[in-house]
Formats: C-alpha cells, sequence, structure tokens
C-alpha cells in the first residue's frame, strides 16, 4: 500500500511507452509491396521545377542539411527515379510517404505539382513533426519510369534553437495508398496526435495549478508547476500553429527565450517544494531570463544555434542541480515514499532528457528521441496528478482541523460564558454580602439598641416580653445576614437552651436527646430556618397542645438530620390545625424546610398528643446560601 502510487504512475508511464512504440515499430518492418528510396539527386535552385543547370549531387536519405549542406538554408532540390510499379491497390492509387520533412515541402510528378505542404515563402509553414502523405495520381504515371521531383524550404542550423528544426529530408516510401495512409495515421498519432493531447492537459492542468497556487501563497510549489507545465506546452506550440504569425527569427527567438522562464519554474518548484526558499536565487534566476534574452539579441540569428546551444547546458546543468538537492532534502526529512517517487519520475526524465540531447546534437531521429519527447510532458501530468492529490490530502486534513478547531473554540467560548456568569454571579453575592453585613450592622447597632433600651426601662413586664422577643428574632436575622456558618454541635447547644427553657417556663417537663462533638457545620440561612421552625413547634406546644412533657431527639441518619418533636398533649383538633395553617402555624414550618430541599411532616390526633418530624439534608444544609 505505501507503493500503491508510484506503481500506479510507474503502470501509467508503460502504458504510454507501449502505446507510442507500437505505431513506430510497425513502421520499422515495411510491407513487401513498398519501395523504400534511400538516396537521391539534390541542387539549390529558386524556380518551380527541378534546376536543371545546376549542379547535383546524390546524396543519401534522410539528408540533414546540418551536415550535408554546410550550414546553407533552402530551398533545395531533390529529384528521385521511381521504378516500374506493381499493380495498385483496390483503390488503384498509389502513395508516396516522407516521415520527415523541415520546414515544408512541394512534390512534382513528372514535372506536375500534385502536392504541397502549406507556405513556400517565408515565414515557412512549419511541418518539421508532420508526417507527410502525397498521392501519386494514376494518370500522371508512365508505365515505365517516372521522375518524381521534391522542393523543400527550411533554415540552417545556425539559424534555429534545436537542430531538428533545422531543414531536412527522410527516405521516401511508395507503395499502396491504402497501406502507406495506416502508416501515415499511425505516424501522425505518435508525433503529433498524443504530444497534442499530453500538452492540452498541461494547460488546464497547469493552469488551474498556477491559480492554485497563486492563491495560496504558502504552496507557492504549486504556481510554479503551473507556469512549468504552461510553459512546456507553449514550447510546442507549433504543433497546434503550423502558421505562425512572426516571422522565424522571432519564433526562434520566443522558444529559446521561453526555455529561460521555464528553468525558471522548474528549479524554484523543486526549491519550494522541498521547503526552501533561497532570497539569492529569487533575485538570480529573473536576471538569468533577461540575461539569456539579451545573449539571444546580441548574438543574432545567424549565431541562434550556438548561444542557445550553450544556454541548453547551463540550463539543464541547473535543473539537475534543482533535483539532486530536492532528493537529498527529502532523504534528510525521511520522506521515504515521496523520495521513491520523485526519484523514479526524476529519473525517467533525466534518461529522456539525455535522449533528447543526444538526438539534439547527432541530428538522428530514432524511435527513442520520439518517445522522449512524450515521455517528459506524460511524466509533468504524472507530477501534476501527485501533486494534486497531496493538496486534496491536506485539503480534507485542513477541513477535519477546521472542525476540530471550531469545536474547540465552541467549548472555549462556552467556558468563558460560564465563567463569566459566575464571576457576575459571585460579583453580585459579594455586593449582596455587603448589603446583608450592612443591614446586619445598622440593626444590630440601631434597631437592638433601642429594643435592649426598652427591655431594661419598661415598667410594663409585656411591653419588656415583647421587646426581648423582638430583641432574640433581630439578632437570628442578624445572623441570618452576616452569612456566617455555624458548628452543629453549636447549634444544637443554642436550641437545646431555649427549648428546654421555654418549656420549663410554660411548666411542661423537657427532655433533650441529641449527640454530642459533631463535625458538621450549617449554613446561616439554614440555621437560621431550623431555628424558627424549633422556635414554632414550641409555641404551638405551649399555646394549643396542653402537654406536661415534651421529647426533642435529634439525629444523623444516611446524610440527614433530623429533628422529632414530640408530646403527650391533647393533640391537633381539625379547627385548631386549621387556624395554624392560617397564620405561622404548621404551613410556615412546612415550608420553610422545603426552602431547605427537606421536609417536615405532623402527626397528630385527639387525646394521642403531636410528633413533628423534620428532615433536612446535610448537602443542602451546609451549602445553602
Amino acid at each position: 500500500m505505501r507503493m500503491a502510487w508510484l506503481r500506479r504512475a510507474c503502470l501509467l508511464l508503460g502504458l504510454w511507452l507501449l502505446a507510442a512504440s507500437l505505431p513506430a515499430a510497425a513502421a520499422q518492418h515495411v510491407p513487401t509491396p513498398l519501395l523504400r528510396l534511400d538516396t537521391a539527386l539534390r541542387a539549390h535552385g529558386l524556380g518551380s521545377s527541378f534546376p536543371t543547370g545546376a549542379p547535383a549531387t546524390t546524396v543519401a536519405l534522410p539528408d540533414e542539411w546540418a551536415r550535408t549542406r554546410g550550414g546553407q538554408g533552402g530551398p533545395a532540390w531533390y529529384r528521385v527515379q521511381l521504378p516500374r510499379l506493381g499493380s495498385p491497390d483496390d483503390d488503384g492509387l498509389y502513395a508516396m510517404f516522407i516521415e520527415h520533412v523541415c520546414s515544408n515541402l512541394e512534390v512534382y510528378v513528372n514535372g506536375e505539382r500534385v502536392h504541397s505542404g502549406g507556405r513556400m515563402n517565408p515565414p515557412y509553414t512549419h511541418n518539421c513533426n508532420f508526417p507527410q502523405l502525397v498521392s501519386l495520381p494514376s494518370a500522371m504515371l508512365n508505365r515505365d519510369s517516372n521522375t518524381v521531383d521534391i522542393k523543400v524550404v527550411g533554415h540552417a542550423l545556425a539559424e534555429v534553437g534545436s537542430r531538428q528544426r533545422a531543414g531536412a529530408l527522410s527516405a521516401l516510401v511508395v507503395g499502396p495508398q491504402s497501406e502507406l495512409a495506416a502508416w501515415h495515421a499511425r505516424r501522425t498519432a505518435l508525433q503529433v496526435g498524443a504530444p497534442q493531447a499530453v500538452g492540452a492537459t498541461l494547460v488546464l492542468m497547469g493552469g488551474f495549478m498556477f491559480v492554485l497556487g497563486f492563491m495560496n501563497r504558502r504552496e507557492s510549489h504549486l504556481a510554479y508547476f503551473g507556469a512549468l507545465s504552461v510553459g512546456w506546452a507553449l514550447v510546442d506550440l507549433r504543433l497546434w500553429l503550423r502558421h505562425m504569425p512572426l516571422g522565424h527569427s522571432e519564433t526562434e527567438f520566443l522558444l529559446c527565450a521561453m526555455l529561460g522562464f521555464i528553468t525558471w519554474a522548474a528549479v524554484q518548484f523543486l526549491l519550494r517544494y522541498g521547503g526552501a526558499r533561497h532570497p539569492l536565487v529569487d533575485l538570480l534566476l529573473p536576471l538569468q531570463c533577461a540575461l539569456l534574452a539579451v545573449s539571444l539579441v546580441l548574438a543574432g540569428p545567424q549565431r541562434l544555434h550556438a548561444v542557445a546551444s550553450l544556454w541548453y547546458l547551463v540550463l539543464a546543468l541547473e535543473v539537475l542541480a534543482a533535483a539532486a538537492w530536492h532528493l537529498h532534502t527529502m532523504h534528510h526529512q525521511r520522506r521515504v515514499r515521496s523520495l521513491w517517487v520523485m526519484a523514479v519520475l526524476m529519473g525517467v526524465t533525466t534518461v529522456a532528457g539525455v535522449i533528447e540531447f543526444i538526438s539534439q546534437w547527432t541530428g538522428a531521429r530514432p524511435l527513442a528521441s520520439h518517445i522522449a519527447q512524450l515521455v517528459m510532458p506524460v511524466v509533468f501530468v504524472l507530477v501534476g496528478l501527485r501533486l494534486v492529490q497531496q493538496h486534496g490530502r491536506a485539503l480534507n486534513h485542513a477541513v477535519h482541523d477546521k472542525a476540530v478547531l471550531e469545536l474547540r473554540v465552541r467549548e472555549a467560548t462556552a467556558e468563558i460564558e460560564r465563567n463569566f456568569h459566575q464571576m457576575a454571579e459571585l460579583r453580585v453575592e459579594q455586593v449582596t454580602e455587603r448589603e446583608r453585613k450592612r443591614i446586619a450592622a445598622d440593626l444590630h447597632d440601631d434597631l437592638g439598641a433601642k429594643l435592649l433600651t426598652i427591655v431594661h426601662t419598661s415598667d410594663s413586664e409585656r411591653i419588656s416580653t415583647l421587646a426581648r422577643e423582638a430583641l432574640e428574632e433581630m439578632r437570628l436575622s442578624v445572623r441570618g445576614l452576616t452569612g456566617r456558618p455555624v458548628r452543629l454541635t453549636d447549634a444544637l447547644g443554642d436550641w437545646r437552651a431555649e427549648v428546654v427553657s421555654r418549656l420549663a417556663q410554660a411548666g411542661i417537663e423537657g427532655e433533650w436527646e441529641a449527640p454530642e462533638d459533631l463535625p458538621q457545620t450549617l449554613s446561616a440561612r439554614a440555621y437560621v430556618q431550623t431555628t424558627r421552625i424549633l422556635r414554632e413547634a414550641t409555641s404551638n406546644i405551649i399555646k394549643h397542645s396542653g402537654a406536661t412533657h415534651c421529647t426533642v431527639t435529634a439525629s444523623i441518619n444516611e446524610g440527614d438530620f433530623l429533628f422529632i418533636v414530640q408530646d403527650n398533649g391533647d393533640g391537633i383538633a381539625p379547627q385548631t390545625e386549621g387556624r395554624l395553617d392560617r397564620g405561622h402555624g404548621l404551613a410556615s414550618m412546612k415550608n420553610r424546610a422545603k426552602q431547605l430541599n427537606g421536609q417536615c411532616l405532623v402527626e397528630s390526633g385527639p387525646g394521642y398528643g403531636t410528633v413533628i418530624r423534620l428532615t433536612l439534608p446535610l448537602d443542602s444544609a451546609t451549602q445553602a446560601a
């Protein structure tokens, strides 16, 4: 699974090579009825017919002008003699197949023009990549012998940037048109159709990746690879435009200058893809493009090939150095999978480049040369697919990380809101606490002092008693307002003293049962509310029960604080219970217990006494505000 992408890439590349080699391999096996012409008579002339008065030389085909004409340009005439031809095919037509001609040609049979490849005046039609199929009409053919003259126009080697664009004529193959047409179609697919398809793919993919990298500057290597792909496709623009709108010199200058921009994009892609950015390289590469253009202008059209060849070598070494640095960086970063993928693709590209360089140097056009020209853009397509796959995977990770980040932001926002509410509540509690303490201080210092004065100065026993009760109630309220918790042991002591004292004053025997040394504490509110419940219960016993004995039992059971108050009185009559509920009686006791998350149950019957059961959860009682 780790090398699955590499295997798929190699399989795809193999299929391309197989598809490219099949038509070329078929072209190497000429069927028996076909006639191959390997020699011709060559002469120089400007007219519309073979210059019979000019010096003529017998040359071998293919004829590369860079080797046989001393660097001269065209036009040049070629004459071949066709021997007696056999029986034509079913449609009665013969044809001549010309694998390579550069830059254009016209074909004459027995002095009559039968084929023209396009414009024969500068700028010539560019047919260097296009194989030619010339029909030989039966009406123009003689029974015994026929003369075929071919006028070729082209450029000297010094005037072109690539040796393969210099003037040349390949060997000629004559035979039935039906067989040569299939042969011509296969060669056209190899030399024109497949490169056009790959070039169109490079333009579309490169444009997309350039925009993608330009919009996302953190992935600038995509923009450089897009520029590299589009630039490579533009170099092969003559596959689409055989009739260039510019002159030959201008076109060759643009094609050679384009290689500087392609090298710029290739080197920057390899560096940025490896995670490096060098300011010096960013400055030198555009300066190199300008220097290349200036050197081509200074060299002039007559020395274009020499200067371009020197630049080809320099640019190729730069790309190789950047590729080596890229592989070294991936090895250092332990990116094993990417290392193997890029190493294989770069190795294939390097082999194709070496084959192309040898072809440029020697001028030969073997099968390997055509495959090499097709392999390099195919490798670019594979690298582009690899980059798109990585970008898609990174985009998926980014979307996932964004979702996780949004979730964490929402959680953090909720936490901040909770903290804010808690701080707001705490602030309110602090303000409330300060206000409670202020009110408690006012009550204690002002109202308490006045009630105490009434207790000690009043001549009326009733007024003094009421003032004392009001003072005790005020002290209890002040204690609740201060909010200080009370130890349960201390609270039980206070309650015992008050309940037993009041019962004794009323002539009722009081009995108190409670555990000692309890560690729990009660909140101020729980203490106040429980105190008022006990006072109310005690008041009811004194006023309404007619009891002579009362037992108060306090205990703790399974986290609950229990109070049981039981008397031996007459019980609560229905009419009396109603009066108590309407005032501060049983209903008040039950409501106070409910506020503390507890309950107050009253069990009574006429003649059986009364039992009051108060249950308070200790967790609520200790935390109540």
